[in-house]
């Protein structure tokens, strides 16, 4: 039994909030959320506890209900110290010593399913396993009294421990025994406690990584809220498209390109499709009155909208100065207005099916590249829009994602690039179908890509 010890029993002080660092929003989620999501989706976790201040129990027992975690069994009541919020786990779980406890600090939202799954594997030949990255700044030792340095220690020996750091239960169990005996001692982490009782015993370092950062300093939740910006996610590979049968999607552009192989593909599942554009029905989305009526049309027929997608976009890659206004004026009115007026319009009826909305941006989002000043602008703000509006209608049960996917052979890439060998591009089926298990999936506020293998 993989047991996922969840600590949060601080209360943040140096961050310079009002309230505790791990109920501090970033990306449309408290950072515990984030944290706690990340162990609920790993296969390899099988319960979670969180130890957390008295104060705010009932704050996490209503996050259960929200967010519907079937892994969370226990909330413990944490201590001043840290080692206190690690103890109240062990004896909670001291009956079983065949567990495996993984404490991980609930300031760590970014940690990965990679470094989760080193350390449960290592668990397999290791009583004891740390996470850490090695150091890239010299460190210093320094004389407290005058602050001179006394010692420059040799910095590819140095790493800098992150978590989650895991135990067999009997390990984790004895070491706390024997240090509560002693009469000097000293709060540590975890593995400082192993190592210091239990001297004989090897603890394993797994290869951290720089994003598993620890919500620290009022900086640091700038920094994370960038990397959570940045951040994709990664879909089950099992999710079933015949779940879209009976199903009613409506695509807007998607006469060609991605727009035209999401609907393809969705109706040979047996979904209702339907398909809006400015070439084959006259619906210019900048035009919010177009995509009133064109919802409008699909709800008179079906009654029902349970996904609606957004494909429709302009690319022109010229220099900014060359690019005429009425261009300009098209693509900012197309790729961000057009959005705005599809998610407004869309609202009501994904409200009454609980379904979902899903957007396209470029890898051009994360960086402005000459010639893309419009393009790469617009499909920032798509990520941005969407990560506003999936944190909006979180309690419609609306869910808002955006796919990104690299350069795909679609008729817009092809009239702004010529053309180019197939083996260095995506398909539109390829993307197609990463979209559509989106839909399926329980996703919302995240950025999915679609890479070229």
């Amino acid at each position: 039994m993989n047991v996922a010890i969840i600590l949060a029993g601080g209360i943040g002080s140096r961050l310079g909030f009002d309230i505790p660092k791990q109920f501090f929003k970033v990306a449309g989620k408290t950072v515990i959320e984030h944290t706690v999501d990340v162990f609920e989706k790993n296969a390899l976790i099988d319960e979670i506890a969180v130890v957390i201040h008295g104060a705010y129990i009932s704050e996490i027992e209503n996050m259960v209900l929200k967010n519907n975690w079937r892994k969370v069994k226990k909330i413990f009541l944490g201590g001043k110290e840290r080692f206190e919020s690690s103890l109240a786990a062990i004896n909670a779980y001291r009956q079983y010593p065949d567990y495996r406890l993984i404490f991980h600090d609930a300031v760590r939202p970014m940690v990965s399913d990679r470094i989760i799954n080193d350390v449960i594997e290592a668990l397999k030949f290791y009583n004891a396993v740390d996470v850490a990255i090695p150091a890239t700044d010299t460190i210093i030792q320094v004389d407290h009294s005058h602050n001179f340095i006394q010692n420059i220690p040799n910095r590819s020996c140095l790493q800098r421990g992150q978590t989650p750091q895991a135990f067999k239960m009997s390990t984790i169990q004895k070491a706390y025994d024997i240090a509560l005996k002693d009469p000097h001692f000293q709060s540590s982490d975890d593995c400082g406690i192993v190592a210091k009782y239990l001297p004989e015993e090897k603890i394993y370092v797994v290869r951290g990584e720089e994003s598993n950062m620890k919500l620290t300093y009022k900086e640091d939740a700038y920094l994370l809220d960038k990397l959570f910006q940045l951040r994709s996610s990664t879909l089950e590979t099992n999710i079933d498209l015949q779940r879209l049968k009976g199903k009613v999607l409506v695509v807007f552009g998607g006469n060609s390109g991605i727009g035209k192989a999401i609907a393809e593909k969705a109706t040979s599942y047996g979904a209702v499709v339907h398909t809006f554009s400015r070439s084959t029905t006259g619906t210019d989305i900048s035009n919010r009155e177009d995509v009133k009526k064109a919802l409008e049309v699909v709800w008179e027929h079906t009654e029902q909208i349970d996904f609606v997608v957004n494909t429709a976009a302009i690319l022109s890659k010229e220099p900014l100065l060359s690019t005429d206004t009425k261009m300009i004026t098209d693509i900012i009115r197309t790729n961000f207005d057009g959005m705005v007026h599809i998610a407004i319009e869309s609202y009501p009826y994904l409200k009454k099916s609980k379904g979902q909305l899903l957007l396209y941006t470029s890898s051009s989002y994360t960086r402005g590249r000459a010639f893309y000043s419009l393009y790469s602008s617009t499909k920032a703000a798509v990520v941005n829009f969407m990560q506003a509006i999936a944190q909006e209608w979180e309690l419609s049960e609306i869910c808002v994602n955006v796919i990104n996917p690299e350069r795909t052979k679609t008729p817009m890439r092809t009239s702004n690039f010529g053309n180019e060998p197939d083996d260095t591009l995506l398909r539109a089926e390829t993307v197609a179908e990463v979209s559509l298990k989106t839909l399926l999936s329980n996703f919302s506020g995240q950025v999915i890509d679609v890479k070229i293998k």
